[in-house]
């Protein structure tokens, strides 16, 4: 980071989940980190999840399937996310899960175990301690719920049961809704995070990240945006 320049940080918000089985889920909105001395930094949202008759849709990681014969969830992007889970049957029970960060979202196929979970996220410990973020969300089902990913990632609904939230922050997938008349949830927004020497840091920042000095004893300062803001060096 450059003395003097600005960086401007954006957060994605978390895409909405679907209000009915007729309405598609949001898709996950975009973070990045930007200044003049450096290519933006930008993640893909996160895919939202299929609807009834459709696939899952594409993003950092793909979007579930729906509970259709042969539903397919939705492609990740290359060193973000994975693919939404397939549906390989129609048997009412569990729609696909949706995509981690570091792993498939699981397919609805009729198996009970694991079936239409959340794929999981990827560690870091760029905070000075060991935080799973961007996990899958579960599959909405019939009798079967299906537990979100490693990461964050929120429970699909049942029978009546609405889908949970992906956890705050940690760009996660919410849980697909169940049958009948019932919500997915909607995914938790995005972080960036910026780590320095702790003598580097200017204390120059919008927004009201969080900072945090001598991280794990290292010496280094990290300074956490749960939502827009900048930071100059």
């Amino acid at each position: 980071l450059v003395s003097g320049t600005t960086y401007t940080v954006t957060v994605g918000a978390g895409g909405a989940g679907n209000s009915s089985q007729s309405v598609p889920p949001g898709n996950g909105g975009a973070s990045s980190v930007t200044g003049s001395d450096i290519d933006g930094k930008t993640t893909v949202g996160g895919g939202g999840g299929a609807h009834r008759g459709s696939t899952g849709a594409v993003g950092g990681s793909g979007g579930g399937a729906a509970n259709d014969d042969s539903g397919t969830g939705g492609a990740g992007t290359a060193n973000q996310g994975y693919a939404g889970g397939d549906n390989t049957s129609n048997d009412g029970e569990t729609c696909g899960g949706g995509g981690g960060a570091g792993a498939v979202g699981y397919q609805g196929n009729g198996i009970v175990t694991n079936r239409g979970y959340g794929g999981a996220g990827v560690a870091s410990t760029i905070t000075g301690s060991s935080v799973t973020y961007a996990g899958g969300g579960g599959g909405g089902g019939q009798s079967n719920t299906a537990a979100g990913g490693a990461g964050g990632g929120g429970t699909g609904g049942d029978n009546g049961v609405n889908g949970t939230n992906g956890d705050a922050n940690t760009g996660s997938g919410g849980g697909g809704g169940g049958n009948g008349s019932t919500t997915g949830g909607t995914g938790g927004d995005g972080v960036v995070i910026l780590r320095m020497a702790d003598a580097r840091y200017t204390g120059t920042t919008t927004g009201s990240p969080t900072v945090a000095t001598d991280v794990g004893g290292s010496g280094e300062t990290t300074i956490t945006f749960t939502g827009d803001g900048s930071y100059t060096g």
